[in-house]
């Protein structure tokens, strides 16, 4: 715990067997009470793995639900396990576990209800071997995000995010995509409710291991992004409404 916050990391892996103990290994279990695993249907042997490193919480699911239904169901576990702080942290080791106690921090301390570790503050990505059409789309979708959801985040496509429980209570992240776009609606629901979003600075690490999606899904990715942005300003304007931006 932190601050009488309970603190409950979710790892949401799929083929993660070869990063998962060295990303387990420097989780800081002073403050971190729970730690959370869901296995969405891995090809090789995470959750043995898991079982092994002594994981309490693992949850498999027998098919593949997808980047944005994994997250679904490790947000519920912790949920369910009493959580006040969740942190998202990827299985492949590619953010590192050591910026767990700042992150916590910022919520436990009431500076902000959402953290997110920004690998564009500090030139992390290019840093850390960000391939560079990733990096420029990466800028040129958070410049068009910042204008039309009037926001002035650094990166919008950080895997590593942090939450309070509260922000919980007022998004609908059962109406989000079960796809890599889950990210990005939940941004713009979170800013949708009136919460601020708080970043900071995270080097990364690009390797074969490490997951990445391909170029064409990163297209597809690119356009969802695009729209979700359109839709949050129209909901704005009041002109469009859908489910995932409706009030609690």
């Amino acid at each position: 715990m932190l601050n009488g916050k309970k603190i409950c990391i979710v790892l949401p892996a799929y083929n993660a067997a070869e990063t998962l103990e060295m990303t387990y290994a420097e989780i800081p279990f002073d403050i971190v009470d729970e730690v959370v695993l869901v296995d969405d249907a891995s090809k090789d042997n995470t959750s043995e793995v898991g079982k092994k490193l002594g994981i309490q919480h693992i949850v498999r699911h027998e098919q593949n639900r997808g980047y944005g239904g994994n997250q679904k169901s490790c947000y519920q576990k912790a949920l369910s396990l009493g959580a006040d702080i969740i942190i998202m942290l990827h299985p492949d080791y590619q953010y590192t576990p050591k910026l767990i106690h700042a992150i916590s921090g910022v919520i436990a301390y009431d500076v902000y209800p959402v953290v997110l570790g920004s690998r564009i503050l500090g030139k992390g990505a290019l840093k850390g071997g960000m391939p560079k059409y990733k990096y420029v789309a990466n800028r040129f979708l958070t410049l068009f995000q910042n204008i039309l959801m009037s926001q002035k985040l650094s990166e919008y496509h950080s895997g590593y995010r942090a939450f309070s429980k509260e922000v919980f209570t007022k998004i609908h992240i059962e109406e989000n995509s079960d796809d890599f776009i889950f990210d990005n609606q939940m941004l713009a629901q979170i800013f949708y409710a009136g919460y601020e979003i708080g970043e900071v600075t995270c080097p990364t690490k690009y390797f074969e291991e490490a997951s990445s999606i391909n170029f064409a899904r990163s297209t597809t990715y690119g356009l969802g992004v695009l729209w979700t942005s359109v839709k949050y300003r129209l909901a704005k304007w009041k002109i469009y409404v859908s489910k995932e931006f409706a009030e609690k």
